[in-house]
């Protein structure tokens, strides 16, 4: 089963970024390249424990849908999402977060993907050499969608904390 791993620093703090990710509109905007969008289930807003979304993108200038659900909820450490219905034979997608110990108000996130193609060995090998090199890269962008959007956001008020004596 072929899996991918990504691990992205992001400049916010962990419930943030928890928040983000399973931002519905925040997804959306992530994935303009591939004309993304939420058509079914829960479309706008954010998900939570046992909810699901059916999305709707152009990849390798195909239509795809894909419904997923999420399956763990353990706010802000992590959250599962795995299709219930779509074009893999399997799709499990487990996003952890973590406090990075070198900045505070930073987050270590780290995705681990594991999926299956339809088609037996065929697909095996379009999974390998084709499917995770490009959902690799298309996790990735997302990842670096959110940490230039979420260092964006104004922190906590470090300076007036300091002033009050907290």
């Amino acid at each position: 089963m072929p899996r991918i791993e990504l691990t992205t620093e992001v400049p916010a703090a962990p419930e943030t970024v928890f928040d983000a990710c399973l931002d519905v509109d925040t997804h959306t905007e992530s994935m303009g390249a591939s004309g993304e969008r939420a058509v079914g289930g829960v479309t706008t807003g954010r998900l939570t424990a046992g909810e699901a979304v059916t999305w709707e993108a152009r990849h390798f200038g195909l239509r795809w849908r894909m419904t997923v659900r999420i399956t763990d909820h353990r706010r802000p450490h992590g959250f599962t999402d795995e299709q219930i219905s779509g074009p893999f034979g399997r799709w499990r997608h487990e996003h952890r977060f973590t406090p990075d110990p070198a900045d505070s108000s930073a987050t270590v996130m780290r995705d681990v993907i594991d999926f299956t193609a339809p088609m037996g060995a065929l697909g095996r090998l379009v999974a390998s050499l084709v499917l995770r090199p490009y959902l690799r890269r298309l996790v990735a962008r997302r990842n670096a969608y959110l940490a230039a959007t979420l260092g964006d956001l104004p922190g906590p008020p470090h300076e007036e904390a300091h002033r009050d004596g907290r």
